[in-house]
């Protein structure tokens, strides 16, 4: 039988597409091959073409072709450990008036250093001093009549004092990195305030301090807001813009309070937000500062507020000499001064506070030191009430309990031992009436006075903040205990083991 043909053979047209489609594979290879080597081409050429012509950026409109050049890209400069910022480069404007000036000069005597420069802003002027070679200049701020200021519950003295950054800046001193403002009444720690701001490049926008220890004050005012008295830092690109727009700025907030918040007023035009720095102290609270000094937070101290309205920070003493006081252990190591360590005596079941340079504390019992970190209420907020609802960070009552009352022992002296590289504090106990306490547990009252050996350390803060140790070392002087506080070791846990 005859075989039939398929029916696909058939068709003539069929057969001519099937020769088409068997060479097609070799006509697209050759296409794929060809546009590959084309394109190898012409980006090297557009690499070449680049490389010589970065910065070129070609716009067409209308037909019309633009060329702008594309600025290199800069790098925000950092500060370097080369570059540092020094107490020299840091100018100070302090507010003042005339009236209180002679009281309140003693309390900047305290901390000012002969290298350092900055000025008194006062609103009239007053006698020459005998002690004015060992102050910063004087000078009389410009007339600020012209501005609008309606607050009724405040004083227009605010609007002069919130232009001292800017007077200070038309100065024109040289090579200026910050501008720091204070108040007549505010003690800084000028070395820790380096500490502080040698973080920050100085080339950039910066507006540094804290917010108020008062919640209420907080929230009439800002938590935005750096508080004046505490003392905040603004960096020199910083003040030469809030100098060129601050007139303006003013006249549109004249029912503003005080300096500060005018201050910040202009910083929100400016953009700029505040930085936190936990160590500048408003101290918005009455009473004694005992609980807060001796649980300060892991930051450098750099300054206090309000040295009129608190108890003096040392008993038996007037404000000026607490200060002085205060001044030995700056001396000796200000990096440390005020942080808080917490140990455990195991043998007698007590826990031990040390606030360097200022307190130890002896508790009878265990107490843990989330506990410790919190300070005790041993002071009134703004409003002069014992409302713990009224402050704007974690605090703890003052226990009623005779037993669990700490015994306090305040800095007496202290020195440096140079073979043995480490600062010797003493501290002795604070006399107070106590009634008997009737647990079956060693009497923190046989110690009279309380030894504390420490390393100085002067890199403290350019390491990440940690909380130093202490550990109760054993002695055999009577009435002594004797605490050794540094860097905690590897593993190091405060616990009571």
């Amino acid at each position: 039988m005859k075989n039939n043909p398929k029916v696909e053979d058939n068709f003539p047209w069929d057969q001519t597409m099937r020769n088409h489609f068997t060479t097609f594979p070799k006509f697209l290879l050759s296409s794929i091959l060809l546009i590959s080597i084309l394109c190898i081409f012409y980006t090297v050429s557009f690499s070449n073409s680049s490389n010589k012509d970065l910065n070129i950026i070609t716009a067409v409109h209308d037909g019309r072709e633009e060329v702008a050049v594309a600025p290199p890209p800069v790098p925000s400069p950092k500060p370097s450990p080369s570059s540092k910022t020094t107490l020299h480069q840091i100018v100070f404007g302090i507010a003042a008036s005339a009236r209180l000036w002679d009281h309140r000069k003693n309390y900047i005597k305290l901390w000012w250093k002969p290298q350092m420069r900055g000025v008194v802003w006062l609103d009239k002027g007053v006698k020459t001093g005998t002690d004015d070679h060992i102050l910063p200049q004087k000078m009389i701020s410009v007339d600020t009549s012209k501005f609008k200021y309606n607050n009724p519950k405040g004083h227009r003295s605010a609007i002069r004092i919130t232009r001292i950054v800017s007077e200070t800046l038309r100065l024109d001193l040289d090579d200026v990195r910050w501008f720091v403002m204070g108040d007549d009444d505010t003690f800084f720690v000028p070395d820790n305030l380096v500490r502080v701001l040698s973080k920050y490049d100085h080339n950039q926008f910066y507006y540094i301090g804290s917010s108020s220890e008062s919640h209420l004050q907080n929230i009439n005012f800002s938590y935005g807001m750096a508080y004046g008295g505490g003392g905040f830092a603004i960096s020199y690109p910083l003040a030469k813009a809030l100098a060129k727009m601050q007139d303006r700025c003013i006249q549109r907030y004249p029912g503003l309070y005080g300096s500060d918040d005018r201050i910040h007023a202009c910083m929100a035009e400016l953009g700029v937000p505040l930085t936190k720095e936990p160590g500048f102290h408003q101290y918005d609270v009455f009473g004694n500062l005992l609980g807060l000094l001796s649980a300060h937070p892991v930051a450098p101290l750099v300054s206090i507020h309000h040295l009129d309205k608190v108890e003096p920070i040392f008993p038996n003493m007037n404000r000026v000499q607490a200060l002085t006081r205060l001044n030995i252990p700056i001396n000796l190591d200000s990096a440390a001064l005020m942080q808080q360590s917490v140990c455990y005596d195991k043998t007698r079941s007590w826990t031990v506070s040390v606030s360097w340079g200022y307190t130890v504390q002896i508790y009878r019992g265990i107490f843990s030191v989330r506990e410790m970190e919190m300070p005790a209420r041993t002071f009134l907020n703004w409003y002069k009430r014992a409302d713990y609802t009224g402050f704007a960070f974690n605090t703890r009552p003052v226990t009623r309990h005779v037993c669990q009352k700490p015994f306090v022992y305040y800095l007496s002296k202290a020195s440096y031992n140079k073979v043995m590289n480490q600062t010797v504090s003493e501290h002795v106990q604070h006399q107070v009436s106590n009634p008997d306490c009737k647990w079956k547990m060693a009497d923190p009252s046989r110690i009279e006075r309380v030894e504390v050996y420490r390393k100085p350390d002067p890199n403290l803060w350019d390491k990440p903040p940690r909380r130093n140790c202490c550990r109760v070392l054993p002695t055999k002087k009577k009435g002594t205990m004797v605490i050794d506080v540094g860097v905690c070791g590897d593993d190091e846990v405060i616990e009571l083991r």
